[in-house]
């Protein structure tokens, strides 16, 4: 496939830019620092910003694209928002030293779409509202979940990585890369077919149909799942992978590279799972409902990471069951108290601050501050992972985002001292 010339120098200039950036030493520092942490080693707290408002974050053009190739365009989005962190809210980022180039990855699909009508605020933003029109109402209509069938085009990926090689290639490395791993929300995929408030009140009124549903819906993920080792699809994802809705999965605890007998397994990458429509439902319906079903799932990981919005402080109990579970969230609304307690040295503590305080009308970095120092006053001599995430907006106030990344170094650093 032709590239411009244009197209050619703009990203050249990206790649240049990302393979310095990679070569520094502090790359190998922060990815020891994420090591020690996952391995339950004493080190400071760690910070990570994610899930950005793009949107709203452009200054001085740095993230105007230039490429006119909508394939190209999307390669220049990522290296643009990657050189844009690094330069104003960098935390405890680590950059790779490649550029990666993912398997051209099919699936059948498991046989149900989101049927939904969508609320847009802010035809600039990705954070939608929307109203799920059911599409399991019967238990007959749970057989619309089927199994799916994983190829991959190998020929296609060729292509791409020929095309990132022609660009790339003498100026930083590119790595062809399979799954590392995956998000896992089985209870998003239900919510989404069945509606929210009618698939809760059939918790009580039908928990013979939802136990069924989850465990089909289980069946053909792990059909994925065993189709991906099969076809030798996976890479590792103990490195600067994000895990779960956490942070960097950098660890001694399981292989950084192909394995030299052979190809990776599941049991050589670290998995996850959630379920944050159960929020309010209680242990033992977490349990039976979720948790149960999601251990079909979590066993076949090396090391696994649980939850993301749902408070678990009143669940560490049932999560104990988890057998190789290292990383738990600890959500904005949990009980931070109870959840140290319960939790102490035995997982890394997965703290998500509250975004909204780059929602108001007025800044308060000093609020900011006295919130995250008083969590961490309560986590000292734990392992504990700081992750600034769900942030719909910032007002179009880009600078709030810089200067809590400033304030959270600057506070976690002085726990260190």
């Amino acid at each position: 496939m032709k590239i411009s010339s244009h197209d050619y120098d703009v990203l050249r200039k990206l790649g240049e830019a990302q393979a310095q950036i990679a070569n520094l030493p502090i790359q190998k520092e922060k990815a020891e620092l994420w090591r020690k942490m996952n391995d339950l080693e004493p080190v400071r707290p760690l910070v990570w910003i994610n899930e950005v408002p793009w949107h709203e974050m452009d200054v001085n053009n740095e993230l105007t694209l230039q490429t006119s190739d909508p394939d190209l365009q999307q390669i220049e989005r990522d290296l643009r928002r990657l050189l844009y962190q690094w330069n104003h809210f960098p935390a405890d980022m680590v950059i790779s030293p490649f550029i990666p180039c993912a398997l051209e990855i099919r699936s059948s699909g498991i046989g149900l779409l989101e049927n939904v009508d969508v609320i847009i605020t802010d035809p600039a933003n990705d954070i939608i509202s929307r109203h799920y029109h059911p599409q399991i109402v019967d238990p007959e209509d749970i057989e619309k979940i089927v199994m799916p069938v994983v190829t991959c085009d190998w020929d296609a990926t060729e292509e791409k990585y020929d095309r990132l090689t022609r660009i790339f290639g003498d100026i930083i490395p590119v790595q062809k890369e399979g799954k590392r791993g995956t998000w896992f929300a089985p209870w998003d995929d239900l919510v989404s077919w069945w509606g929210v408030e009618s698939l809760m009140l059939d918790l009580t009124q039908r928990p013979d149909m939802v136990n069924a549903a989850i465990s089909k819906l289980m069946d053909a993920r792990l059909c994925e799942l065993d189709q991906w080792e099969s076809l030798n699809l996976l890479s590792t994802n103990a490195n600067n992978t994000r895990i779960g809705s956490g942070g960097f999965g950098y660890t001694k605890q399981l292989p950084t590279g192909e394995k030299p007998a052979g190809k990776l397994l599941i049991k050589d990458l670290w998995g996850s799972s959630t379920a944050q429509i159960f929020g309010s439902v209680s242990p033992k319906m977490h349990w039976e409902f979720a948790l149960k079903h999601e251990l079909r799932w979590l066993e076949r990981w090396g090391l696994t990471y649980y939850g993301c919005c749902e408070p678990l402080d009143r669940k560490v109990n049932i999560l104990k069951r988890i057998p190789n579970l290292r990383k738990v969230s600890l959500s904005p609304w949990v009980d931070v108290d109870r959840a140290i307690n319960l939790m102490g040295s035995e997982y890394v503590l997965s703290r998500k601050p509250s975004p909204a305080v780059f929602a108001e009308d007025n800044w308060r970095p000093h609020q900011a501050r006295a919130d995250l120092e008083n969590f961490l006053l309560k986590a000292q001599g734990f392992s504990v992972e700081i992750i600034m995430k769900d942030i719909s907006t910032v007002r179009y106030h880009p600078e709030r985002l810089w200067e809590w990344e400033k304030l959270a170094m600057e506070t976690v650093i002085s726990m260190e001292d």
